[in-house]
């Protein structure tokens, strides 16, 4: 097997379409891989689509038709050689041809394409890709077999393409075209692999581990067929199977005493052992290889019944694991200019979360094995959904044999990564069925339900039946949804959007989920991303460049509603950007200390979401550009493993203490009401004692609840590593001082240290350290100090500043701040 690259050589011009003058005629170079976009921005002929209005201005780019040709130069095929034409992705609906003649066409690019070259290769010859508009394919199919609902302007369901590349209400709708991942010529004779699964598990006795690896073969069909022996080597283990001459198929299974196991982040290890599948002759010269990495564990989900309805638990190597997790967008829309770093700089800012799980949402992209492999490395679990989402999906061709080729593509695919633990039907479509008055616009038309609830189960049956299979989030799996709602809080999964959509942040204490899947609270991207994407002049709620970097139906309306349950709505926009960032880390803290608390009856908290493909208003706690926001810290802080919270249990505030470790917590909590400017009102010390992970809760004495004054005082609780803080009011109402805190920087290797000292309450201190220097990130946000106590934030950054600009009333911010004095 020898595999030739591609990406060198090739050109890019439109061929259909409203062309602008600007963009021209003339083919451009090209970079494979790569998108019609960003080979015009390397050229300079368009703005970037990521500012100011001109996502807009791009939209010509939907309809437009594009051309990449490059010269392929390669020696004609030798005797028995076969040599193929192979394209990891296109996107999306392309032709391709060499030297004029069709070789085949795409609609899919969420899988692979392979075409035999061998008669019609010469030492010269022309290779070229036409890409035409996705949308007016999918316009086409629609109108063909028949409209489904979906949740957008676009019928992103008629086409095997990204549903986000035609906009999301935190996208852009900038629909890509282009040679998306690698392209090559391979090179090979007598047989190659065509499949391999490798599929390690864990016995149940935790020490051994099994390695099954089942491989397909395609033979050249270039003289006598011949045995075939297949070798797999783990580590210092190995096993063979022979294929005779008229077989194509076959497994090697391999026992592992004493396996090394492999742990999600915050439960062990991740040790991962490198695998090699080799085919080889029968006279011993090898024909094909490939190498992955692997761990040993077991997964499955505990779905028993209970008083309340029925588990939702990843059980991983036998032991529940309560879902600390963020769901996962597409890091960059357009996707081609992702490389290794970026997924490990954006997976490590969930570890640092202490996030032990990322989702990988249905409205994206199977991602490339560099995000998998990040994954393994880090023990982060990968719940992964079939690409199907907020929509009804056509169970009729092109649509059905399209969706299930990609899915046993990517299910074999994704086989070794011992992160990938559940896979997952789709998002929101079985909910969408029976909410979203789908049903009168079907009529008697298919709308995906056969997938859910046939294909996919059988599919992995077949492929990979150690992971398990959920038909939906939300769902509520064993019922009919017609008769138990799929978002019904007592089984499976569940979504809470009401919260954002139409309440409050505390509307969460009305249900107690099985598993939450999505929840989240919206909140602009730092100061010096919104910045770099909009003018200074367009720097406010209703300009055209801010309304086109907020996709969410009323958005800013509901940033304003959520906020005016608790602080006032700034009308100045620098004020209302803090106070909306603070706000959404609030609900962030809110919602997930709920889910926590209710441990293990809840078993999952996965936040909607941890990242964002371009600078926009959205509910990621990391914006496009990467940096931080305040929910991010206060998500840290929620997700860290030992917890103190205070919550409510049959109308009284309790203490509950939250211990995700392996190991015992013994604590004493110091628990202070306190006036606002330092004085002990009342006070008491609890002896906690919480098992390995478990959650406990205990009352609180009386003495600290009886409140003279609801308007200046605040409960606190402190334990090793954890504070808790509880307000008898809403910020609106509270006596805040507003000048209630000092700083004084100093200068420190990378950086600054800013020493904050409070003369009364100071809730939610924060550094906005970005606002002082774009690079700037602090270490800690959103501390309440009390009357007294002081924090030294550390700032790292690169750049010379003036100390005293961290000082600021626009960089040093608090809750206090934007209430009024009392």
């Amino acid at each position: 097997m020898k595999k030739i690259d591609l990406s060198a050589g090739w050109t890019v011009r439109p061929v259909g379409g409203a062309i602008p003058p600007e963009v021209g005629d003339l083919p451009r170079p090209a970079t494979v891989p790569g998108t019609v976009h960003t080979d015009l921005l390397a050229a300079g002929v368009i703005p970037d689509p990521y500012t100011d209005t001109h996502e807009t201005d791009l939209a010509w780019v939907h309809r437009s038709s594009w051309l990449y040709e490059t010269t392929l130069r390669a020696e004609p095929a030798a005797g028995d050689e076969r040599v193929d034409l192979v394209f990891d992705g296109l996107d999306t609906v392309a032709t391709i041809e060499l030297d004029g003649a069709e070789l085949g066409r795409t609609a899919n690019m969420h899988r692979g394409y392979r075409f035999d070259v061998r008669d019609r290769l010469r030492r010269t010859a022309a290779l070229s890709v036409r890409f035409d508009s996705a949308l007016e394919y999918a316009e086409a199919v629609q109108e063909k077999i028949g409209a489904r609902p979906h949740t957008n302007t676009h019928p992103y369901n008629a086409v095997r393409k990204m549903a986000c590349s035609f906009g999301w209400d935190w996208g852009p709708d900038l629909q890509t075209a282009g040679i998306w991942r690698p392209a090559r010529l391979e090179r090979w004779r007598v047989a190659r692999l065509a499949q391999t699964r490798i599929l390690p598990t864990l016995d149940d006795d935790g020490t051994t581990g099994r390695l099954s690896v089942h491989v397909e073969v395609e033979r050249s069909g270039l003289g006598d067929a011949r045995d075939l022996v297949v070798r797999v080597t783990a580590g210092d283990r190995s096993g063979t199977v022979t294929l005779p001459a008229d077989a194509t198929a076959g497994a090697v299974e391999i026992e592992v005493p004493g396996a090394p196991v492999w742990w999600p982040a915050g439960h062990g290890a991740q040790p991962l052992v490198d695998v090699e599948v080799s085919l080889a002759g029968a006279g011993g010269e090898i024909l094909d290889t490939i190498a992955r990495r692997v761990g040993f564990r077991s997964v499955q989900i505990d779905e028993s019944p209970d008083a309340a309805g029925s588990r939702f638990a990843l059980v991983v190597n036998g032991r529940p694991v309560f879902a600390l997790g963020l769901n996962w967008i597409p890091e960059d829309h357009l996707l081609t200019r992702l490389t290794r770093q970026d997924y490990e700089a954006a997976v490590d800012r969930a570890v640092a979360a202490n996030a032990n799980l990322l989702r990988v949402w249905g409205g994206g992209i199977y991602e490339s094995d560099d995000f998998y492999d990040v994954c393994d490395e880090r023990g982060v679990l990968v719940w992964q959904d079939f690409l199907l989402a907020c929509a009804a999906y056509a169970e009729e061709d092109p649509i059905r044999s399209e969706i299930l080729a990609e899915a046993r593509e990517n299910v074999t695919r994704l086989s070794p990564h011992p992160a990938l633990v559940i896979w997952n039907g789709g998002n929101e479509n079985i909910w969408g069925h029976e909410d979203w008055r789908w049903k009168e616009d079907l009529g008697d038309l298919s709308w995906g339900a056969g997938y859910y609830y046939r294909d996919f189960p059988a599919l992995l049956a077949e492929l990979d039946p150690t992971r398990p299979y959920h038909p939906g989030s939300p769902s509520s799996p064993g019922f009919d949804p017609e008769v138990v709602h799929p978002n019904d809080d007592r089984y499976g999964t569940r979504h809470e959007w009401q919260a954002w959509n139409a309440e409050d942040y505390t509307w969460h204490d009305r249900y107690t989920p099985r598993f939450c899947s999505e929840f989240g609270w919206q909140a602009p991207p730092a100061w010096p991303t919104l910045t770099d994407a909009i003018q200074a002049a367009d720097l406010h709620q209703t300009s055209a460049a801010f309304l086109l970097h907020q996709k969410a139906g009323d958005g800013n309306g509901k940033l304003d509603r959520g906020l005016a349950h608790h602080l006032p709505v700034p009308s100045d926009f620098t004020e209302w950007h803090w106070a909306t960032q603070l706000n959404q880390a609030r609900a962030t803290s809110y919602a997930v200390h709920h889910l926590r608390s209710w441990a293990p009856h809840t078993m999952g908290s996965v936040l909607w979401q941890l990242n964002d493909c371009w600078p926009v208003t959205s509910w990621a706690v990391v914006d496009g550009a990467g940096r931080r926001k305040p929910a991010w810290y206060a998500l840290r802080r929620a997700y860290q493993p030992r917890l103190i919270t205070f919550q409510v249990r049959d109308d009284a505030v309790v203490l509950v203490a939250v211990n995700d470790t392996g190991e015992p917590w013994n604590d004493r909590v110091r628990l202070r009401r306190a006036g606002f400017g330092g004085a002990e009102l009342a006070t008491a010390e609890l002896d906690i004692h919480v098992p390995a992970r478990s959650v406990t809760t205990t009352p609180l004495p009386a003495a600290l609840l009886d409140v003279a004054d609801r308007t200046r005082e605040v409960l606190v609780a402190d334990a090793v590593g954890s504070r808790a803080t509880r307000l008898f009011a809403e910020d609106f109402d509270l006596a805040y001082d507003p000048g209630a805190v000092t700083a004084v920087v100093t200068s420190v290797p990378d950086g600054y240290a800013v020493t904050v000292t409070a003369a009364a309450f100071a809730r939610d201190v924060t550094v906005l350290a970005d606002r002082v220097a774009a690079d700037a990130e602090v270490d800690e946000m959103l501390v309440d100090l009390l009357a007294g106590e002081s924090r030294t934030f550390t700032v790292r950054t690169s750049a010379a500043t003036d100390p005293t600009a961290f000082t600021a009333p626009q960089v040093l911010r608090s809750a206090n701040s934007l209430t009024r004095s009392r």
